[in-house]
């Protein structure tokens, strides 16, 4: 049976029963997988991407990871609200530019000239 590898590191985690770097988690499932060093240096940037897909799995920060039934809601749940705001933030950035963090708004419009 060809097992996908996020399935493989899915197993890994299991087997390990703890918490994994992404290299020595990477590291491992090449090694199931029998993926040459070669191989590997083409296949690690899609493996991070499906490992950040797979709902099965969770980041920890520092680029560790671990499986999401290992974990309390409390510890994984990010409040959608501490990271989007309604409130639309202004930030200079150079003469004659302002730029908007609102999607809405276009990214960067002229600076009104004050009339003195």
């Amino acid at each position: 049976m060809n097992q996908s590898r996020t399935d493989i590191a899915y197993e890994i985690i299991k087997e390990e029963g703890r918490e994994l770097a992404f290299s020595y988690l990477w590291g491992k499932v090449c090694e199931k997988a029998n993926i040459t060093a070669e191989q590997a240096e083409d296949l690690i940037s899609p493996f991070y991407t499906d490992l950040s897909l797979d709902g099965r799995f969770i980041t920890l920060g520092d680029n560790v990871w671990d499986l999401r039934e290992n974990n309390s809601f409390d510890k994984v749940h990010i409040d959608m609200n501490d990271i989007y705001s309604d409130e639309e933030e202004v930030i200079e950035v150079d003469e004659g530019l302002i730029a908007k963090e609102d999607t809405d708004e276009e990214l960067f419009e002229e600076k009104e000239e004050k009339e003195e």
